[in-house]
């Protein structure tokens, strides 16, 4: 999920660790490097910056995210919104 816009996006988990996640999505999502994100994985929440987008064969990219330290206001957010619509 996009911090700013709340816009979400599904994806595949190609890769993670306690640092960061990469992901496969479909090419037509927007570019979210340099943007705050909320990944939602099956066991895990990650607050992280898109810090690299990758080409791949098809119709799909893959985002490389790095963690970052959840603050008081994301947390706050999480614990009102992210059960909704899923």
């Amino acid at each position: 999920m996009d911090k700013q816009t709340l816009a979400k996006y599904y994806c595949q988990v190609k890769n993670i660790s306690p640092l960061g996640i990469a992901i496969t999505v479909d090419k037509r999502i927007p570019n979210l490097v340099g943007k705050d994100v909320i990944v939602v994985a099956e066991t895990m929440i990650m607050y992280s910056e898109a810090v690299r987008e990758d080409k791949e064969e098809g119709n799909k990219k893959t985002l490389a995210f790095k963690a970052r330290k959840f603050t008081p206001d994301v947390l706050q957010y999480l614990f009102e919104n992210i059960g909704e619509d899923v």
